[in-house]
């Protein structure tokens, strides 16, 4: 398992990490089998969705506001129980198959580290299962 450092600068954002992860996959000498993604953070998600116009993130993130707004009638002292449903919503965790070395992405299809709580120094752990 490899560990990558995230550095978020906004409240929400989300930040492509493909590049990164395909790396620790081509580095990882597997070429059949599956990378699994994992964020251990209760504020943050990953999901994977289109990395080739940029309004598209931009619109999740104004969807998730609109889903759970960021004051609302909360019991949680922190005041951050909006980024934890909205990483809840988005989820932790997602699996993306490996073949021949290389990540099985659809053709619009980038993988996003998720922000909700930032900005904050945050890890996303990547395993890579195969043969």
């Amino acid at each position: 398992m490899r560990t990558l450092a995230v550095v978020t600068h906004k409240g929400q954002e989300f930040i492509e990490v493909t590049a990164a992860v395909t790396e620790v996959v081509r580095g990882s000498g597997i070429q059949e089998g599956i990378c699994h993604l994992f964020v251990p953070h209760t504020t943050a998600a990953v999901t994977l969705n289109e990395n080739c116009d940029p309004d598209v993130v931009l619109d999740l993130v104004a969807i998730l506001d609109r889903l759970v707004p960021s004051r609302g009638d909360y019991r949680h002292a922190e005041g951050n129980s909006d980024a934890h449903a909205k990483a809840s919503l988005i989820g932790t965790a997602t699996s993306i198959p490996v073949s021949l070395g290389t990540l099985q992405l659809g053709t619009w299809q980038g993988i996003w580290f998720c922000e909700f709580d930032g900005p904050r120094n945050r890890r996303l752990c990547v395993q890579v299962i195969g043969r």
